[in-house]
């Protein structure tokens, strides 16, 4: 009865903030644009060269409101909701241009308005439109998203499926510290705070090392783990799966009653209100994949990855809203998976990096259950620091890849030094998706030679001849604008 008067209570509160939302937007039409991505993804990348090309005209030519003129003007405008820290895109501006650094990773949600003035391509709409669209980008980490999947189980089923996992090839030798230690202890055990930090403490450092970027793997909730930020210490993350359930209901005092209350206060204060403060507030939806990093990890981060798509497609509310339907509920109706550090690989390969995030994206939307919503897959990079060359090696000719490789990083037993210019072989992504997925099923490791991968430096923009600096390069970026908000500029 708790259960389903705290779900109520939850869609009430959602509605309210549909109701207000729908209220501004009939002086202002607005849109809620959701940012996530995996590990290293690059969603605060793409948010920056997103508006750094629509307040700078970027070259867009697949952005048809763009290429056709009916843009007239962007900005950025105070966001509308106060509690929420804003995206700092200034800063992050300042670190690609001028200092020619990567920006540091939003930890923690955050919020930025952009609004479009336009010319409706439609005459009708033309009469009925102001013309004008607001944009509110929500910056959320995917560790996040990754969470409300728990929503729906209870404590016996988190453990078990945490414990699955961790006892699965892929991970059984970072578990095994963290397994050893509540293989020791009985769910009925009186409960021992010095133990339970033990614990905990002992869980996360597991799931940090899955994170690795040799391992590169994806399902690692409870997110809060791995950025814990204000709630560092406090007993909602002081919390882990235990080995042994118990038969019935653990005795009050115990172990298990301890961790069992501390997971659901995680989802009551942590994962409860991002869902209904945020999640279910957004129009469209962009997550940001590294799919090659997986890759070179090998099947079992592959399969990894899959799995979180499974899960975090699972959360979406699919459908399209209507005029009606909106105010009540609003409805995601296109999500766009971002397969990024296409700049990474010769243009050669981008279909075949495309195909094979096609592929896994497919399998799990079947398993998510999908129907309605419009899921759209694209390899691309929202800053492009590479540019393509060739060189010849005896006969044959050998695409390149040419940039500034960051100081310290290594290809081959040579170290760069951050300065100078480099090409590249970065070599081919399987040809054939069907058979590359067949393979995961027989194979421990990849048939396939690895990427080379080092990661690159910004690039240095280009100035007209009047000493204007260019927008930011990126490639397809002008698609995924088309895709996402193109329709809310016809």
């Amino acid at each position: 009865m708790v259960s389903t008067l705290s779900r109520l209570s939850d869609e009430a509160l959602i509605t309210l903030d549909n109701l207000s939302d729908q209220a501004s937007a009939l002086i202002r039409p607005n849109m809620r644009f959701g940012v996530t991505g995996l590990s290293r993804a690059g969603k605060t990348v793409f948010i920056t060269a997103l508006v750094h090309n629509l307040l700078h005209g970027g070259r867009l030519p697949l952005f048809k409101a763009q290429h056709t003129g009916r843009i007239a003007s962007a900005r950025l405008e105070p966001q509308p909701d106060d509690a929420v820290p804003r995206f700092q895109y200034e800063d992050h501006v300042q670190a690609l241009i001028s200092d020619r650094i990567w920006p540091q990773s939003t930890r923690a949600i955050s919020e930025l308005r952009l609004t479009i003035e336009y010319e409706s391509a439609s005459v009708w709409n033309r009469m009925l439109s102001r013309g004008q669209l607001s944009i509110d980008i929500v910056d959320y980490p995917g560790e996040w998203l990754l969470d409300l999947p728990l929503l729906k189980q209870d404590f016996r089923e988190f453990c078990a499926n945490a414990l699955e996992l961790a006892r699965s090839p892929a991970r059984s030798d970072l578990s095994d510290a963290w397994l050893h230690k509540i293989g020791n202890l009985t769910p009925t055990q009186d409960a021992d705070e010095t133990l339970a930090r033990e614990i905990s403490a002992s869980f996360a450092d597991y799931l940090k090392a899955c994170r690795s970027d040799e391992r590169a793997l994806s399902t690692l909730p409870p997110g809060r783990f791995l950025m814990p930020g204000d709630l560092e210490g406090s007993p909602a993350l002081t919390f882990s799966p235990l080995a042994e359930i118990p038969q019935g209901t653990a005795p009050n005092g115990s172990m298990w009653a301890m961790m069992e209350r501390r997971y659901e206060a995680y989802k009551s204060l942590v994962v409860k209100p991002f869902f209904r403060d945020h999640f279910a507030r957004l129009d469209r939806q962009i997550i940001l994949i590294d799919a090659m990093q997986a890759m070179n990890a090998g099947p079992e981060a592959v399969e990894d990855l899959e799995r979180a798509l499974v899960d975090i497609l699972s959360c979406f509310r699919p459908g399209r809203s209507n005029m009606f339907s909106s105010i009540l509920s609003r409805r995601i109706d296109r999500v766009l998976i971002g397969a990024t550090k296409a700049d990474h690989l010769h243009h050669e390969s981008h279909d075949r990096l495309e195909a094979i995030v096609t592929r896994l994206v497919d399998r799990a939307t079947k398993k998510a259950g999908y129907a309605r919503t419009e899921v759209e897959v694209l390899a691309m990079a929202a800053i492009r620091a590479t540019r393509e060359g060739s060189t010849k090696q005896g006969k044959e000719k050998l695409p390149l890849i040419i940039g500034t490789p960051m100081k310290g990083e290594k290809i081959e037993g040579v170290t760069f030094d951050g300065k100078q210019q480099t090409g590249i072989f970065p070599g081919d992504l399987p040809s054939n998706a069907d058979a590359f997925f067949n393979e995961l099923k027989t194979q421990k490791e990849a048939s396939y030679p690895p990427l080379n991968f080092v990661r690159f430096r910004p690039p240095t923009l280009e100035k007209t001849a009047e000493g204007v600096t260019l927008s930011l390069p990126h490639i397809r970026l002008d698609r995924a604008f088309e895709f996402l908000f193109g329709d809310w500029l016809a």
